[in-house]
């Protein structure tokens, strides 16, 4: 790996605007699992009958929210997480004005715990709600709280999680956000993604920056044969061995 290291390092001393596109394996080693593995779906059709892309749609949503809230909860929330270094070097490269943006497809706000801050949120974020009446907006806390049907302090309305559920159109300025950001970057990095989610999968199409394209992912991808390097790793191991290039980084991302 630390050839493949050295070589996305020496990438990144050439571009001049890089991009980081990231799914839910830059999270798993965080302690968040990814409800679309074998064991995960598994797991709810046995304790709930049905696989979890079915009750993270907006119709199970709208039919059953008592369950779909106990799912949620149970499998989606994880509070006590904290970043990992891949979170933690991608902050640190924004700091130092290499990378431009983070684009993901998770939810659970660790890019911006670690200190990125121009993070492009596909799919949504457990920390923003909101009630479908009279559209007050709400933190983390009231659903946490434990109420089987979280409601709006307000008018009552129900609340609902400013997540993308299944059958929901990804946010337009959110995306069109992200297809400029791809647009322009020369160097872009893909991280901790099968490839395999659309529409946010298809991103990848807008980016033709002559310094490459880098896939970092445990497994390979469907895209492992377009890119300039593949590096089949952890994506936490791949960013910590980056930054032992960066000395300066030592301070700051080993909290």
């Amino acid at each position: 790996m630390k050839d493949s290291v050295q070589q996305l390092y020496n990438g990144l001393l050439t571009c001049k605007k890089a991009v980081f596109f990231g799914g839910a394996g830059v999270s798993t080693e965080s302690g968040i699992p990814d409800f679309r593995s074998e064991s995960g779906i598994y797991r709810t059709v046995q304790e709930y009958g049905v696989p979890p892309e079915e009750i993270l749609s907006h119709t199970f949503f709208v039919k059953h929210p008592d369950i779909f809230y106990q799912y949620y909860r149970n499998y989606m929330l994880h509070p006590s997480a904290v970043p990992n270094a891949a979170h933690r070097g991608l902050a640190f490269l924004e700091r130092q004005g290499v990378l431009t943006a983070v684009i993901t497809q998770n939810i659970d706000g660790l890019h911006q715990r670690a200190g990125s801050r121009k993070v492009l949120e596909l799919h949504g974020s457990i920390h923003r709600n909101y009630c479908m009446d009279c559209h007050q907006s709400f933190g983390l806390d009231i659903i946490l709280r434990g109420d089987p049907l979280p409601r709006c302090t307000r008018c009552g309305g129900l609340i609902k999680p400013d997540v993308v559920l299944y059958e929901e159109a990804l946010d337009e300025t959110v995306l069109s956000q992200s297809i400029s950001q791809i647009q322009e970057a020369d160097l872009m990095i893909v991280g901790g993604t099968s490839l395999n989610v659309y529409p946010a999968a298809g991103l990848l199409r807008y980016f033709h920056g002559d310094v490459g394209l880098v896939l970092i992912n445990r497994d390979e991808t469907p895209l492992d044969g377009r890119a300039d390097l593949v590096i089949h790793h952890k994506i936490g191991e791949v960013f910590q061995r980056l930054l032992d290039f960066y000395p300066s980084s030592q301070s700051t991302t080993s909290e």
